[in-house]
Formats: structure tokens, sequence, C-alpha cells
């Protein structure tokens, strides 16, 4: 070995533990931060891919996860405090409209959403008078009501059964509902049990006049007085965003490996949505089509009667933030 070769690899031994500790004292440094997701492609995949390709150590965050059944939970536990971010489905932006959190990045366009009915029924003028499950506040109460309406029918002429989505795959496959407005993979699911079920409505008929973005939130509080911990996420959810647009068939095999669940349900979750690279949200939000999507859920959760008097999207989609 030549001198100045001794002394390459004498330097490069050197410098290791000067490498490990400058690590551990980044380590150190991140912040903690509380994330909520829901246990489905749509609601996991950017945590998932966070997780595996270490985004959030990337941008000084060090996550506790908290996996939860639906948005407005979330938004529940953001405003007591258990939570600093969450994942919520359009249906429960009406919670964000209305004062409860911010926005602080879209997620993508879903297209999953069904309104299912027991073989024989064909048409939801066929549903009237009929036992309907639904997840209260969800995008498959948001396509329920829609698709009544489109068949001119009101809530009213079905019989609602409010119960969670695990609660409506065992009832609908046990026959106890005639119906449900609910979601891939969950369908899926259902599918494999109820194989001749039907579908009735789905997200796509209303699209793109109704659009159904999801999105990441955060606590009131965390967006007013920490505005660093907000741009540190949205650095992650951006990253993790860009990777999933790239190659969303890997981001199903990440996010099945995070959950512990088979690819297939996932494969066709991820078939029914829109998923746009950050630089083209960014774009969407300068231009106002975020801020568009945004009040026509407004206009849908008031015609609902979900809200009187939405907030403008402005005062509660941290636009600047994401777009900047």
């Amino acid at each position: 070995m030549t001198r100045r070769g001794f002394m390459a690899v004498s330097a490069g031994m050197l410098a290791t533990p000067a490498i490990m500790a400058t690590s551990r004292i980044a380590y150190a440094q991140a912040k903690p931060v509380r994330v909520g997701y829901i246990a489905d492609y749509f609601g996991t995949s950017l945590t998932a891919i966070a997780s595996d390709q270490g985004l959030w150590a990337k941008h000084g965050l060090e996550p506790e996860l908290k996996v939860f059944t639906n948005g407005p939970i979330q938004i529940q536990a953001l405003g007591a405090g258990s939570l600093d971010f969450g994942y919520v489905g359009p249906g429960a932006l009406w919670l964000p409209a209305s004062g409860k959190a911010k926005i602080v990045a879209m997620n993508a366009l879903g297209l999953s959403d069904r309104v299912i009915a027991q073989a024989g029924i064909n048409s939801m003028a066929d549903l009237k008078g009929k036992k309907v499950g639904v997840p209260e506040g969800t995008s498959g109460d948001m396509l329920l009501r829609l698709a009544l309406a489109k068949a001119g029918m009101q809530l009213s002429d079905v019989e609602v059964v409010k119960m969670d989505p695990s609660t409506v795959v065992s009832a609908f496959a046990s026959k106890q509902i005639d119906g449900a407005g609910i979601w891939y993979p969950l369908v899926g699911v259902i599918g494999k049990t109820v194989p001749d079920l039907v579908e009735v409505a789905k997200s796509a008929d209303f699209f793109p006049a109704n659009s159904f973005p999801s999105a990441f939130v955060a606590r009131n509080e965390v967006a007013d007085a920490d505005p660093e911990l907000v741009k540190q996420m949205i650095a992650v959810l951006k990253d993790a965003n860009d990777y999933r647009a790239a190659d969303v068939p890997r981001s199903v095999e990440i996010t099945a490996k995070f959950l512990g669940v088979p690819v297939e349900p996932l494969v066709t979750e991820s078939k029914n949505g829109k998923f746009l690279t950050s630089a083209e949200l960014a774009a969407a939000t300068k231009d106002g089509t975020v801020a568009g999507w945004l009040k026509g859920l407004n206009e849908q959760f008031v015609t609902f009667g979900k809200l009187k008097d939405p907030l403008d999207p402005k005062d509660y989609y941290l636009a600047e933030l994401y777009a900047g």
C-alpha cells in the first residue's frame, strides 16, 4: 500500500465515527410528530412510502403512526390534542370547512367509492325503502347522497343504517342490509363473499363535475404555532407523493407490506384513483383548481345539510405553504 493510499484509508476510518455521531445528533434533534392514517391504499400509501424510504428522518421528523377507521375520528383526535396530522377522505372534508382542522396537502382524486346492492336490486330506485349501511361522514355517505339525488330521491327514501366500515362488510355479507355506500378495497372484500353484488352507482359517474379529493390535515394549534413542523410534514408528503406517482405498482407493494395485507385488493383500489405529482398539485393550487374542488365539495355539504356556512378554502387550506 502506498503512503497516499494508507492516509486515505486512515482518514476514512477516522471519519466513520464522526459521521455516525452526526447521524445520532440529527436523529436526536428530530421532531416527534403524531400522524394518523387509514388502513387502505389511499389512506396509507404516502405514510408507508415515507417509512420505507426513510423520508421522515430525511426531513427531521420522528413519527408516531396511528391507524384509524375513518377521517372524522381523526379530526376528533386532532381536536383532542392526541394527533398532529391525519388523513381524511372527501366525505370528511366538511370538518376542515367548518374550522375543525387545516388542510396541509392534497393526496389524490379518488374514484373508488360505490353504492352496492344485493342481487336483484339493479338501480337506486330499487333501493327505495331498503336498508342501506353507510359510514357517516365518509365518501361513501357522499356518493350515496349524490346517487339518490341523481335518481330523484332523498335520503329519507331509504332506511339509512349508520355503521363503521368493517360492520358494513359483515352486515352486507350476512344480508342484514340491502345496500351500502362503501369503497374499494372493501367492495372487493365483500365481493368474495357475495360475488353477485350489484354496483348501482360509482364515483366516476359524477366526475369531473364532482371531484373526490382526499387530503392530509393538521391540528389547528399545530398549524398556527409551528409552521416549520407543517413545512417538514409537507416535504415528507411531497417526496412520498412523487415516489407513488412515478411507480404506483411499487407503491402498492410497499403499502401492502406496511399493512401486512395481500397486494391484490390494493391493486384494485389503486386503479380507482388519479395521482398527480407534487408539481401538478402545486400548480393546481396556484391556479385555483384545488380551491374549485373544495368549493364544489362545500356546495355538496350545504346541499346535504352538513354545513350551513362553510369557510372559504383559503381559510382552511394552507395553500401558500404547499405551493411555496
